[in-house]
């Protein structure tokens, strides 16, 4: 199903509900409604626990809302049509990384390409693309080496490369700098801001790092249920 009106639209997200009953019913989302442009960078800020985490995974299929609509350019998510939206426009970037740890840095980066079971002609291309996402985070002479045995700053470098893989339209970034240090928080926040803005890709961000808020083009606050816009 395609919305004329959200096809303008990267992602927008109309009056989203999240509710859990077990062991007793608590509301996370109440009505959460938000749009996003071709190029715009969000943050979503806020106290930890309160559900900035669980919109992102909504945001991005990972989770069904309880009621509400979220169309993925113009093309409304439904349980049929979630996957393959996900796996055709999304990329993720998770605080833990989420690597396989016994696999090599290139293997790790290739991975979305090989979810999307791209056809043979495409593999080598693919390859090529992943040693240029590598050599652009800096870790292209590291390609052959097991995740495990890299950093937690290379390891969210690692991340990174992998979420531009498949050319996604939007980047959902949960907590990128949440297991770094100052130093490695700043170069992955300049490596996400950089790669984003030149590939005029659209990021939402869920941050404590209020550096990295204040380097997006909007930001919201995410209490009670309800989202903000800061500055108003």
């Amino acid at each position: 199903m395609e919305d004329a009106t959200a096809q303008s639209f990267v992602l927008q997200a109309d009056e989203i509900v999240k509710e859990f009953y077990s062991p007793v019913a608590l509301s996370i989302l109440k009505g959460v409604s938000l749009t996003a442009r071709k190029g715009e960078s969000i943050a979503i800020v806020g106290k930890s626990g309160i559900g900035k985490s669980t919109l992102l995974h909504i945001l991005g299929t990972l989770e069904r809302p309880t009621s509400g609509r979220i169309c993925i350019l113009g093309k409304s998510v439904s349980p049929s049509s979630a996957c393959q939206l996900r796996r055709e426009h999304i990329g993720f970037i998770f605080q833990a990384f989420h690597l396989f740890e016994e696999t090599s840095v290139l293997g790790n980066v290739l991975m979305p390409a090989k979810i999307a079971r791209q056809a043979t002609h495409q593999k080598s291309s693919a390859y090529q693309r992943a040693l240029l996402l590598l050599d652009e985070v800096g870790l292209k002479e590291r390609a052959d080496f097991p995740a495990k045995l890299l950093s937690g700053g290379e390891k969210q470098r690692t991340a990174l490369a992998r979420a531009f893989m498949n050319d996604p339209d939007l980047i959902l970034a949960d907590e990128p700098t949440g297991n770094l240090d100052q130093s490695h928080s700043q170069q992955i926040n300049d490596l996400l801001l950089s790669a984003t803005s030149k590939r005029d890709k659209t990021l939402i961000v869920v941050t404590h790092d209020q550096e990295l808020a204040a380097r997006c083009n909007r930001v919201y606050h995410l209490q009670d249920g309800q989202l903000t816009k800061e500055g108003f």
